[in-house]
C-alpha cells in the first residue's frame, strides 16, 4: 500500500520514459545524453535499494541492487559501442526496460506478476539482440524470441493449472501439482540460461552485439533464479529432487560444451550455463537450510560482477578468437588482469567473490541433505579450470602481435576489482544477513 515501497522500480522506469524522450528531441551525435538520463535513474535506484525503508526482504534487495548496479556498467559499455547509432537513445531505454523487468521478476509474489514480469523482461531483451540488424543479429534475435515466446507459454499454462486447481495465484495459497510444477518452471529456467531451455544462450552470445551478450547473459539470471527461489521456498514448487538434477544437468553441460570452444564469446555463454547450474543448488535446498537463501543470494551478486568483467574485456579487445588474446598482457596489461581476474574467479579462486559463493552453495547442499550435488558441483569446478586456462595462457604469450588493445577495458577493470573487494569483504557482507 505504501508507493515508496517501490520507489527504486519506479526511478527506473521514469529513467526509462525520460531517456527515450529526450533522445526524441536531441540532435543525433547528441543521443548520448539519453545514458547519462538512464544511468542517473539507475544511480538512483542503487540508492534507494540500499535503504531498509525500501527494499521488502533480503531477496529483492540483493536483486535491485545488483541489478542496478550491473546494467550501469552495461551501459557505460553500450555507450561506447553505440555512439551516434540513429537509435542510441532506444538502446538505453530498451536495457533499463530489461532491467525493470527483471527487478520484478526478483519480487513477485504472484504466479500473474511474475508473467508480466517475464514478459518485461524479455521483450526489451528479443529487441536488443536484433538491434545491429544484421544476419546474425536477426538470427539470434529469432531464435531468442521464439524459445522465450513458446517457453513463456508453457509457464502461463502452468499458472492456469495452478490457478485451476487452487483458486489463487499468489505464492502463499497457489500449490502447482507435479505437471504444473515443469510448466512453470520453464520461463524461469529459459532466463536463467538452465538445461533444457538453454539453446539460446550460446547464439544469442555470438550474434548480438557484444555489450548486448554482456547484459542478456548476466543481468536476466539475477532475477530469474530470485523468483525460482520464492517459488521453491513457498508452497508452490515442491519438487527439490527435479531441481536438483537439472542443476547437475546444468553445470555438466555446460563445461562438457565449453572444453572445445575455440570462440570466446560461445566459450562464455557456455561457462554461464554451467554457472547457472551452480545457481541452481541452493534453489534445490531451499526451505531445507537455512544457507541457501545467502549462498544464492551471495553467489547471485558475485557471478554478475565476474561475468560482466569477462564480458567487458571481450568488448575492449574488440576480438572473439582465442588466437586474437596472444600477447594482450604485453598489449594491454590492465585489460589482461582484469581478465585473468575474472576467469579464475569464475572458476572460484580465492580472494575473489565467487570463491566465497561457491563455498556457501557447498555449504547449503551438504547441509540441505544432498551431498551428491555437492560432489558433481566441486567435480565440475575442477574440469573447468581447463578451458578457463585454454584463454588465460594465449594472453602471456610472447608471439603476439605488438600494439594497443582496441580499448583499455576500464568497465572491466571495475568489475575485477568489485570482484575481489566483495570476496575479500565475504565475511562481512554474510554478517549482515
Amino acid at each position: 500500500m505504501n508507493p515508496l515501497a517501490l520507489l527504486p522500480e519506479l526511478l527506473i522506469l521514469a529513467g526509462a520514459v525520460a531517456g527515450l524522450v529526450t533522445g526524441l528531441f536531441v540532435a543525433r551525435e547528441r543521443q548520448r545524453l539519453a545514458a547519462w538520463v538512464n544511468g542517473a535513474a539507475l544511480v538512483a535506484a542503487a540508492v534507494a535499494s540500499t535503504s531498509d525503508g525500501y527494499a521488502a526482504d533480503a531477496v529483492t534487495g540483493v536483486a535491485r541492487l545488483t541489478v542496478t548496479l550491473t546494467t550501469l556498467l552495461v551501459l557505460c559499455l553500450l555507450a561506447g559501442q553505440a555512439r551516434a547509432h540513429p537509435r542510441e537513445s532506444e538502446l538505453y531505454t530498451l536495457t533499463s526496460l530489461a532491467a525493470l523487468g527483471t527487478i520484478l521478476m526478483a519480487g513477485a509474489t504472484d504466479l500473474l506478476v511474475l508473467v508480466a514480469a517475464y514478459l518485461l523482461a524479455s521483450i526489451p531483451a528479443y529487441a536488443l539482440a536484433g538491434f545491429a540488424k544484421d544476419a546474425a543479429g536477426t538470427e539470434a534475435a529469432l531464435k531468442y524470441y521464439l524459445m522465450g515466446a513458446f517457453l513463456g507459454v508453457l509457464m502461463l499454462a502452468g499458472v492456469t493449472l495452478a490457478y485451476g486447481l487452487t483458486g489463487t495465484t499468489a505464492y502463499a495459497g497457489a500449490r502447482a501439482p507435479a505437471v504444473a510444477a515443469v510448466l512453470l518452471l520453464a520461463g524461469p529456467l529459459f532466463k536463467a540460461g538452465c538445461v533444457p531451455a538453454h539453446f539460446w544462450v550460446p547464439d544469442v552470445a555470438e550474434g548480438t552485439p557484444r555489450a548486448v551478450a554482456a547484459f542478456v547473459t548476466t543481468v536476466p539470471k539475477v532475477g530469474a533464479f530470485a523468483a525460482l527461489y520464492r517459488l521453491a521456498s513457498s508452497e508452490v514448487l515442491d519438487e527439490p529432487a527435479l531441481l536438483a538434477v537439472v542443476a547437475a544437468a546444468t553445470m555438466t553441460l555446460g563445461n562438457l560444451a565449453a572444453f572445445h570452444q575455440s570462440q570466446v564469446r560461445r566459450l562464455l555463454a557456455y561457462s554461464t550455463i554451467s554457472q547457472a547450474g551452480y545457481l541452481l543448488v541452493p534453489v534445490a535446498v531451499a526451505g531445507r537450510t537455512e544457507l541457501a537463501g545467502p549462498a544464492l543470494l551471495f553467489y547471485l551478486a558475485a557471478y554478475a560482477i565476474t561475468n560482466l568483467g569477462a564480458f567487458a574485456v571481450v568488448v575492449a579487445v574488440g576480438a572473439d578468437s582465442l588466437r586474437d588474446y596472444a600477447g594482450l598482457a604485453r598489449r594491454s596489461p590492465w585489460t589482461a588482469f582484469a581478465l585473468v581476474v575474472c576467469l579464475l574467479g569464475l572458476v572460484g579462486t580465492p580472494p575473489t567473490a565467487v570463491f566465497a559463493g561457491k563455498v556457501l552453495m557447498f555449504a547449503a547442499a551438504w547441509d540441505g541433505g544432498y551431498g551428491w550435488l555437492a560432489v558433481v558441483a566441486a567435480v565440475n569446478t575442477v574440469a573447468s579450470v581447463f578451458y578457463y586456462l585454454r584463454w588465460i595462457r594465449p594472453v602471456f604469450a610472447l608471439e603476439g602481435a605488438p600494439g594497443e588493445a582496441r580499448g583499455v577495458g576500464v568497465v572491466a577493470v571495475v568489475a575485477a576489482g568489485g570482484s575481489v573487494m566483495l570476496g575479500v569483504g565475504a565475511g562481512v557482507v554474510l554478517l549482515g544477513w
